[in-house]
This record gives C-alpha cells, structure tokens and sequence, in this order.
C-alpha cells in the first residue's frame, strides 16, 4: 500500500482531518478485500446505526445504478427458497409487494424499477436478509466497497470504525 493507512487514520483520530475527507484517498488506495473487511466491521457495530437501517440509507444516496446494483446484489445473496417463501407471502406482505413490484425474485432490477423503491423498503428487505443470513453483511460489504463514495454519506463515526478496522488488519499483515 503506497499510504500510511495507521498515519491517515491518526490524523483523523486526532482531529486533524475531517474523516469525510480522507476517506476517498484511503478507499481508492485500498484493497477491495481490506475495504470490505472495514466495511464489515462498521456494519456490525454497536456503535452504528443497525445494517438494514444503513442500508437502507445508503440507497437513498445512490443514483438510480447504484440503487439497481445495491437491489440486485441483496437478492441475489438471498437465494432462491427465501425469495420464493417471500413471494408465497412470508415475511410480511410488504415484502412481497416489493418483489411484485421488481418483478418477481428472478428478474434482474432495472435502474427504473430501482428508482421505484424507497430507503425504508430496502431497510425492511435487509432486516429481512439479514435475519435469514447473517453473512448478508459480509456479501454487502462488498458491493459497497466497490462504490466507496456511498459510504461517507454514514458519517464520521461509522468511516473510523471501518479505518480502524482496516489499519488493525494492514498492522497484522
């Protein structure tokens, strides 16, 4: 790695940059696998908002792409029986109200059909992949690690959490 992640983040710690700011250069200079892991890590803290609520948000952030690939990468990790049981009515109706409304649980989503959606939709379907699998986070993880500007729409908090996280591994390593 070409940066000191340890030096970055004591620059942040310390006040002297504003995490937002150095979280671009830190992500871009990063292994995707590194960045998944902070993600991760950020995701399942108690210091954090709950994974399906940041999720949620983090598509009412993203553009209309971002949004489609975010919904087709939730469900393609859901796997079919849990679709399946989704549309048959488990798991509330509104669920699968939402799979009606994206066509079925195996159609690719659409950018337009994404636009559709709303955060709290999205929020009610990671709760709900979440409950069935917890490695959701993991294979959320990264997908956001591939569209990291989303990321620092979560906030200071939740970035020195996933840096920590990746400076804790880059020491290990």
């Amino acid at each position: 790695m070409g940066f000191g992640l340890g030096n970055l983040l004591q620059e942040v710690i310390g006040g002297a940059n504003p995490v937002e700011h150095q979280f671009d250069q830190i992500a871009q200079g990063s292994p995707a696998e590194l960045l998944s892991q902070g993600l991760a890590t950020m995701f399942h803290s108690d210091q954090t908002a709950p994974f399906a609520q940041m999720a949620g948000q983090l598509f009412g952030q993203g553009n209309a792409d971002q949004q489609a690939g975010m919904l087709n990468h939730l469900l393609s990790s859901m796997g079919p029986q849990v679709l399946s049981a989704i549309e048959g009515g488990a798991g509330g109706s509104a669920l699968s109200n939402l799979l009606t409304q994206l066509g079925g649980a195996t159609t690719s989503v659409t950018p337009e059909q994404a636009a559709q959606i709303s955060p709290e939709q999205v929020q009610q379907l990671a709760e709900h992949a979440h409950q069935q699998d917890a490695g959701i986070v993991e294979h959320m993880s990264d997908f956001y690690a591939q569209h990291s500007g989303l990321i620092k729409t979560l906030g200071g908090a939740a970035l020195t959490i996933a840096l920590s996280k990746m400076a804790d591994a880059q020491k290990g390593s």
